[in-house]
């Protein structure tokens, strides 16, 4: 179906975007429901893939699916294509829509350049009609044999005088799968009030039982994934090696394969082989219905002079491919031994994403044969797509024979994920299947801000309840609000503003704050007129010593408690500095030989500590003597 992001207002078939080719297991024996609605949802993006370049055209062995529904949406006549397909017309196939309105668009023709080289002139004409529905509509298809079916979906934006198809944005679904959820043809398109939806041409076809089986292996090797017929899988990738394109006149089930070539990331060391006869083991369930005789016909293998040259040891061919990472993704790779001369003599490694998918692959002995058809199938599960792509890579196993890797088909089908849907985590009901996680934690992030705000408001509140009396003349209102906390961050940057106002604010010491400050690890708050009290207004007899920081007085608590108050000179430049590294430091600091910071003061544009006092004086005068020269020491006791 698709191969890049991107979807062009061009019509286009099996590898492109506006042409939709998707699995589904029909359980109902009765009716199959395809309902179409407008959406206002967002623009999402379908892949498509480069235009390929040569055609080859063959008539295989004729399939005849007991459910076969292929209609012309808009088509006043049938339209027969060069592979043997009929379309009917609306007016044949009236009773499958539920709506009763006949809203139509219709081109005499198309330029080619619309149109990839891989599309042929007969089904051109599907995309020169198209039904438009203003409101939600259900086709409704009776199934004959419940299974395994294919819908493919053809979309091209015909002009028409009063809609606009680029801008029609809307989904499609089954009675259990969503195929597209805010479908666009145009990248460009955001979502609108009054949208509509068209479609040019529908096909809903049975497949064969054996085409897709119920159990594949997983990547990394090791384990087997079952359930797959739960799922719905939609055709991003399908890959003719070496090979030209090929169309639904090549091929069993109408399929049409692409060339490798816009995918080879190591083109240079790859090689082109052929033969012509091919041969398939039916016994082993392997027929023409898995891939056509062309697509083994042609294979890449690694090219003797570039492993030769090649400066790495494990040089792999590799082929990348663009993908919708978050699902996951079915992965068929085709194999015919073409490059053995004899049994048992090609070994080589399968990686997907660089993991181990295939250890020591021996096609002979998985084939049965030498020249004989055989696949795998892998699925790739969302959590390994790292990077929006899928690797897949062979290479030479390190014990195999020749050193040597081929692969002559590849197929990458999207998986349904956990809203049964191809596009998007929108269910059928519209309900949304995403990351609740993600919603979890922006609730509960929302809820602890909201929590914070209120419990700050409450300080805030309880601190502006509580004020001094004369918190007007102390200058520190908004610190008297919202204390804070003993870091550097804390105090202010600029000295100028931290000499007008209070750094942590003004506060009586009886009021209960200095309680609250001392669990900060800032000690006590002291107040001015405490300290004032303590030192008889710092009388000049109190002091007992003299720093550059300022005067130690000594002073006595209204308990008789004896501290050492040492107040800094409110003219040095570098005193708020000093005063801030003091309080942090030895805050931080406790022992018992370390003389204690019991609290400090800062009204009125103060610097006062507050130490314990030792009675004995600093060691520095029991070392040296008191007359010695000054030096600065941490104050310990005695």
């Amino acid at each position: 179906m698709g191969g890049d992001h991107h979807r062009p207002a061009r019509p286009l078939h099996v590898s492109s975007l506006s042409f939709l080719f998707i699995f589904l297991y029909l359980l109902m024996l009765n009716h199959a429901n395809l309902i179409l609605a407008k959406d206002y949802g967002d623009d999402n993006q379908k892949p498509s893939a480069p235009a390929p370049s040569t055609v080859i055209a063959s008539s295989p062995a004729a399939y005849r699916p007991p459910d076969n529904y292929l209609i012309d949406c808009g088509s006043s006549s049938e339209k027969k294509l060069d592979d043997g397909r009929t379309f009917k017309s609306d007016s044949q196939t009236s009773s499958y829509p539920s709506t009763s309105e006949d809203v139509q668009a219709s081109i005499d023709s198309i330029p080619s350049s619309a149109f990839s080289n891989s599309t042929p002139s007969s089904m051109q004409d599907l995309y020169k009609t198209a039904r438009i529905f203003l409101a939600q509509s259900t086709y409704t298809f009776f199934i004959s044999k419940p299974g395994k079916h294919w819908v493919r979906l053809y979309f091209y934006p015909l002009p028409h005088p009063r809609y606009d198809l680029k801008t029609a944005i809307f989904i499609i679904h089954t009675e259990k799968f969503v195929l597209l959820h805010d479908f666009s043809v145009s990248d460009d398109t955001k979502p609108k009030k009054d949208s509509y939806a068209f479609i040019n041409a529908i096909e809903i076809v049975a497949i064969p039982d054996e085409l897709l089986s119920d159990s594949a292996s997983s990547i990394p090797q090791g384990n087997t994934v079952n359930g797959l017929l739960n799922y719905a899988l939609e055709v991003s990738y399908r890959l003719n090696m070496g090979g030209p394109t090929l169309t639904p006149k090549n091929d069993t089930l109408s399929r049409t394969w692409a060339p490798d070539t816009p995918y080879n990331v190591f083109p240079r060391g790859a090689e082109v082989v052929e033969v012509s006869n091919i041969k398939y083991q039916p016994d082993k369930g392997m027929t023409r219905l898995f891939a056509p005789e062309l697509v083994y016909a042609t294979a890449e293998r690694m090219t003797t002079e570039a492993y030769a040259q090649s400066v790495e040891p494990n040089f792999n061919l590799t082929w990348m491919m663009n993908v919708d990472a978050s699902f996951s993704y079915l992965i068929r790779m085709h194999f015919f031994d073409i490059v053995s001369k004899s049994r048992n003599d090609l070994y080589f490694n399968v990686y997907i994403n660089g993991l181990m998918g295939v250890s020591s692959l021996d096609l002979t002995a998985k084939a049965g044969d030498l020249v004989t058809a055989y696949y795998t199938d892998f699925v790739l599960n969302a959590t390994a797509n790292t990077n929006d792509s899928i690797m897949v890579q062979v290479g030479p196993a390190p014990n195999g024979g020749l050193p040597n890797a081929i692969l002559n088909g590849l197929e990458v089908m999207k998986m349904s994920n956990i809203a049964d849907s191809l596009d998007g985590l929108f269910a059928i009901d519209g309900s949304y299947k995403g990351g609740s996680s993600k919603l979890k934690v922006v609730a509960i992030s929302g809820l602890a801000v909201a929590f914070l705000a209120m419990f700050f408001l409450g300080i805030v509140c309880i601190r502006w309840k509580e004020r001094p009396h004369d918190w007007q003349k102390r200058n520190s209102f908004s610190s008297l609000l919202l204390p804070i906390h003993g870091s550097h961050t804390s105090f202010l940057s600029s000295k100028s503003s931290s000499r007008k106002s209070s750094i942590f604010g003004s506060r009586k010491s009886k009021s209960g704050y200095s309680s609250f400050y001392s669990n900060q690890g800032l000690g006590r708050f002291f107040t001015l007129n405490e300290l004032q009290n303590a030192t008889q207004n710092f009388d000049e007899k109190a002091v007992i010593g003299v720093g550059g920081f300022g005067k130690v007085f000594l002073g006595a608590l209204e308990d008789g408690t004896k501290i050492a108050i040492k107040r800094g000179n409110q003219g040095a430049e570098q005193g708020i500095n000093a005063f801030q590294t003091e309080i942090q430091m030895l805050s931080k600091l406790r022992h018992r030989h370390l003389v204690s910071l019991i609290g400090f003061c800062d009204e009125e544009s103060e610097m006062i500590l507050v130490y314990e006092y030792m009675a004995n004086g600093p060691l520095r005068d029991h070392l040296y003597g008191s007359n010695k020269p000054t030096q600065k020491f941490f104050l310990i006791k005695n």
